[in-house]
């Protein structure tokens, strides 16, 4: 437990967080990366690039800070983060790094504020957010490690199909080398899977959701080829693999998944962003074919409708389920043509008793939940992913 004052203190440096923004973490990195490069086989460096990591640390930071008294309130915010971490491998030892250059950041960029007492109190206050990851991390560990199927660390996976889906996008199906089971994931969960493609100097991890329903046997993922602003390196190494190639995957991970099979169900994503949401679909319709779901994908064209054969096979054997498509550019092949707008089928949404599940861009999801709060929609009741370092919409 923390002392009154140490929570009085660390609060009170909420306003000095605020006031430098993303310049602490900024230099956090920076610091931590000239100290320690051996991180950077577990940090997207391409993140670090644009900022988004930077960011996402930054709002964390201010949020642990302004509800140390109340930490029950970032209760969902540390799992994705704990999730997250086993994805990387992030161990015990690595809590120490960081924190030293947290304090050292903050010494080093607000030396007159950061006195001994401040200090102190921000020494107790990541100790204590170290040992809340590290317990709730190992407890996702050990549950890799005794589930039947379940690893720690990396385990070594074959590709023994890759299929072309769309213009951008190819799954590959991955089944362990040493022929054992693979430990079921969560409609939704993902993979973190470990690589080093030519000219990299560092080891890359990528996360990618996992996109057909658990088997025991293999997984599946379904990789969008990334070219804009610049080539994915990860994305485009793995286009580059052909089946046989060997790949290291840790084991499943993600807090965003399926979490009621009865309730009617809406799957809303754009682009990639339907990979978890096939999960979710092949799962509910194994489990209850008679259940109620409404599939909703955006993209730009036919030709980078991923899955649209597959899906269409699925609508028409069971009548449970309905599919829509939003093409951006043209409106062949789509239900409606430009962005997703939900007013012209409200009649057709569960409003009221419904579970809203989304996953793609950022702004594309936060266009769609406000437009779901709009029409009544609980927000208690829309659940979503974000690739990437997370953000609130």
């Amino acid at each position: 437990m923390l002392s009154d004052k140490t929570i009085e203190i660390v609060k009170s440096t909420v306003p000095l967080l605020t006031q430098a923004g993303t310049v602490v973490t900024d230099h956090f990195y920076k610091r931590l990366f000239s100290h320690n490069p051996e991180l950077k086989n577990i940090f997207n460096m391409a993140n670090q690039d644009t900022g988004r990591q930077q960011f996402a640390l930054f709002n964390a930071l201010a949020a642990y800070a302004q509800n140390i008294d109340n930490l029950a309130v970032l209760k969902e915010a540390l799992a994705r983060i704990n999730h997250k971490h086993t994805s990387l491998n992030i161990l015990p030892e690595h809590y120490p790094i960081v924190g030293a250059h947290l304090i050292g950041t903050l010494k080093e960029l607000i030396p007159e504020q950061f006195t001994p007492d401040v200090e102190y109190a921000w020494r107790e206050a990541y100790a204590l957010l170290a040992d809340i990851c590290i317990t709730e991390e190992a407890a996702l560990y050990e549950h890799s490690k005794s589930t039947l199927g379940g690893w720690v660390g990396t385990r070594q996976f074959e590709i023994t199909n890759k299929q072309v889906e769309s213009e951008l996008v190819t799954s590959f199906t991955l089944t362990p080398v040493d022929g054992e089971a693979v430990i079921t994931h969560k409609p939704g969960q993902y993979l973190g899977i470990k690589v080093k493609p030519e000219g990299a100097e560092y080891e890359e991890i990528r996360q990618y959701s996992i996109s057909q329903k658990s088997n025991g046997k293999n997984y599946r993922i379904s990789v969008k080829k990334e070219l804009q602003p610049k080539p994915g390196m990860v994305s485009n190494y793995l286009h580059s693999l052909a089946q046989g190639d060997i790949v290291e995957l840790y084991p499943p991970a993600g807090d965003f998944f399926l979490r009621n099979s009865t309730q009617p169900t809406v799957l809303i994503s754009a682009g990639v962003g339907q990979t978890p949401m096939l999960a979710m679909l092949e799962t509910l319709l194994s489990d209850n074919p008679n259940h109620d779901i409404l599939y909703l994908h955006a993209c730009e064209n036919t030709q980078q409708h991923s899955f649209a054969h597959y899906l269409n096979e699925l609508s028409t054997v069971y009548n449970c389920l309905q599919t829509m498509t939003w093409f951006n550019q043209s409106s062949e092949g789509a239900d409606f043509t430009g962005l997703m707008g939900l007013a012209a089928i409200k009649t057709q949404l569960p409003l009221k008793n419904g579970a809203f599940y989304l996953c793609g861009p950022a702004g594309f999801m936060a266009f769609v939940k406000s437009q779901l709060l709009a029409l009544g929609v609980k927000n208690e009741h829309i659940h979503y992913e974000v690739f990437g370092p997370h953000q609130d919409l």
